[in-house]
């Protein structure tokens, strides 16, 4: 039997909601229940908010975020890293073999910056409708949360953790993307939370760090929910890294923790079709009142079992277990 969920019934701000634009859902925005496969458009996280149809809803999620020191001096440093200059594309460049451009990333591990990286090439579908790149390579980079700050969650602690970590994220990429270019060769980073040009999830399952779950966020192996993604476009001929698959699909399937936990109600027990892709999806009408009034939730994710640390190791053990029951 689950716990009493504390936030339910869960009833959105009356001043938020009358910010909904007339006859708009962000789930058609997303895309939910097209059959067929398009480039996605942008729905929240953005600078450019005038261009969005819930442009002033997400005014409304900054206006009304409590203006605590930490939080704010946070988010001036990830904009001072976003805005810093990167440098100037050396003339010569640099020769590897594919797998030794990408044993290189491996530095970046080593010296702290992020914690795992990973290569995948572009897929177009996965560009965002206003945008273009000329790139054809996508690195992705992840930093992994303390977990007894995002289990706090919704609470401002966790929402200050998040945005410690967004801002090593934007570092990471940032730091990639500037040694790329001092070895000649054209980058450019990809940092969240606000939309880049590209779906960063997709790209970093291909790339191996994991599976999509049920909460709409990835499982990785390690860190389970608990991290966050920044990413490079580059030309430069990285080897992929290939994907990781290890039961996550079965695991939520079977599991209703992150079902239980959100306020709204938002997670979906079974699969939905978007953009021509069945997967899981939650809804983004219903989570984005809470969302902004808790300035950022992040319950699934840091209520995920595999976001525990230390467990990762037995679920994965225990999912291999079963599959080898099923093909016996």
């Amino acid at each position: 039997m689950p716990k009493p969920n504390p936030y339910r019934p869960f009833e959105p701000d009356p001043e938020f909601m009358q910010l909904w634009p007339e006859g708009i859902s962000g789930n058609a925005i997303n895309g939910l229940g097209e059959a067929e496969v398009r480039r996605p458009d942008v729905v929240w996280w953005t600078t450019g908010k005038e261009d969005i149809a819930f442009g002033e809803m997400q005014n409304w999620f900054y206006q009304h975020e409590p203006k605590i020191d930490k939080l704010m001096a946070l988010r001036q440093e990830r904009r001072a890293i976003i805005e810093a200059p990167l440098p100037q594309i050396a003339d010569r460049p640099a020769q590897r073999s594919p797998q030794d451009w990408t044993a290189q990333l491996d530095q970046f591990i080593a010296r702290g910056v992020a914690e795992q990286v990973g290569v995948t090439r572009l897929r177009p579908e996965w560009v965002y409708a206003h945008h273009h790149t000329e790139f054809k390579q996508v690195i992705l980079l992840a930093v992994q949360h303390q977990y007894d700050e995002l289990k706090t969650a919704p609470t401002l602690q966790a929402g200050i953790e998040v945005t410690y970590q967004y801002c090593r994220a934007a570092e990471a990429a940032k730091q990639v993307a500037g040694w790329l270019r001092e070895e000649g060769w054209d980058a450019e980073p990809v940092t969240g939370p606000m939309v880049g040009k590209i779906l960063m999830i997709p790209h970093a399952i291909e790339a191996g760090f994991g599976e999509l779950g049920k909460h709409g966020s990835m499982i990785n192996a390690k860190f389970g929910s608990a991290f966050r993604l920044g990413a490079v476009l580059t030309d430069a001929p990285f080897a992929e890294t290939g994907r990781h698959s290890f039961g996550v699909d079965d695991f939520c399937s079977n599991c209703r923790v992150c079902e239980e936990a959100c306020p709204p109600a938002a997670i979906s027990p079974e699969k939905r079709q978007v953009r021509g892709e069945t997967k899981w999806y939650v809804d983004f009408d219903k989570c984005i009142p809470f969302f902004a009034e808790t300035s950022g939730c992040a319950i699934c994710i840091a209520v995920c079992p595999w976001s525990r640390p230390g467990v990762s190791d037995n679920l994965i053990s225990k999912l291999a277990r079963r599959a080898e029951r099923k093909n016996q």
